[in-house]
């Protein structure tokens, strides 16, 4: 089973307890963005676009434990930028962890190395390598030579060490279906790692490439090419299987921009981590003083070509609530 039952068991219970109290709006994972400085420049990322004094600020502990803290998400994925560059990662991640909430660390791997020493394994943490293909293609993508071995070496360090570790992997038109699979073969079969995530590029305003993202007919056709023949039952994927189920164009549905909201040194992101419409203090009002009609695909044009996880996998998640079939087949990770 690619997600942990202790954080299934977690996570249905939260899900349970905002359903009795009757919210409509709460977030399941945080994205926290303690920095936006990185070491790498990839054309598919504009986070490092910044001017030099927003890329010089970070979160404090206390600030990013007490976003956590407000919005309730039983789980946090720490982005940015590189969250090993922050000098206070490891206390972010500990006392995270110790609040109970499942942290996933996303990195590009490169400090990986120098810096696991601070780390813990824990059945609360777990690295996310970015991997977005195999050497020469994933070194492409993040425009510099060597980095695939690292990262490949990084990831057998952690796994070494007893860590989970998990892979994200972002795929653009320069993609197909083969090079889909080689690189989910090779996660699952030869590095072995405990789970993988995947998403199709958005076109993300401040990236440097903007010639190369994913439309949703493109979306659509990729994966279900690439998942076609029962492949996908085979890799340990970590999304709902209804999810997947949408990236290959057998579900559809509207956008829940709330349930993976970003906090960042500015605040709270609107609506989503994609779009810059304006920050909030609080995540309260972020909900409340977001128009959440104005977004999604047929409301927003810059929402059109969107599949991403950030919006979707919370859809995906509330409709495999309501249907005890779809329950039971994400319990068992049945793809």
């Amino acid at each position: 089973m690619p997600i942990p039952l202790r954080q299934n068991l977690k996570v249905a219970s939260y899900l349970m307890r905002q359903r009795l109290a009757k919210k409509e709006k709460f977030p399941l994972i945080v994205e926290l963005e303690p920095l936006f400085s990185c070491n790498l420049a990839c054309p598919g990322c504009g986070k490092i676009q910044y001017p030099t004094e927003i890329l010089r600020k970070r979160l404090s502990v206390e600030e990013a434990v007490g976003a956590i803290e407000e919005s309730g998400a039983p789980m946090v994925s720490i982005a940015g930028g590189e969250p090993l560059l922050h000098p206070q990662i490891e206390q972010i991640v500990q006392e995270l962890i110790k609040r109970k909430r499942f942290v996933y660390l996303c990195t590009n791997a490169i400090l990986l190395k120098r810096r696991i020493e601070r780390f813990t394994p824990s059945p609360y943490f777990s690295w996310v390598v970015h991997l977005d293909g195999l050497k020469e293609r994933h070194d492409q993508a993040v425009d510099r030579v060597g980095v695939f071995d690292t990262a490949v070496e990084a990831i057998k360090l952690a796994k070494s060490k007893g860590f989970r570790v998990t892979t994200n992997s972002t795929f653009f038109t320069t993609d197909s279906p083969k090079t889909v699979r080689e690189v989910l073969d090779f996660l699952n079969d030869e590095l072995k790692v405990d789970a993988m995530m995947i998403s199709p590029a958005y076109a993300y305003e401040k990236a440097p490439d903007q010639d190369h993202f994913l439309g949703v007919r493109q979306t659509r056709e990729l994966f279900a090419a690439a998942f076609s023949e029962g492949r996908r039952k085979k890799w340990r994927l970590n999304h709902t299987p209804l999810f997947l189920d949408f990236l290959e164009g057998k579900q559809d549905y509207q956008c829940t921009p709330w349930g993976i909201p970003s906090y960042s040194i500015f605040g709270w992101q609107r609506p989503c981590y994609l779009m810059g419409d304006g920050y909030t203090e609080t995540y309260k009002e972020l909900v409340e003083t977001t128009d959440w009609s104005k977004y999604g695909r047929g409301n927003d044009p810059r929402c059109d070509n969107c599949m991403a996880h950030c919006g979707y996998e919370p859809s995906a998640v509330m409709a495999t609530t309501r249907s005890l079939r779809e329950s039971l087949r994400a319990a068992v990770g049945t793809h």
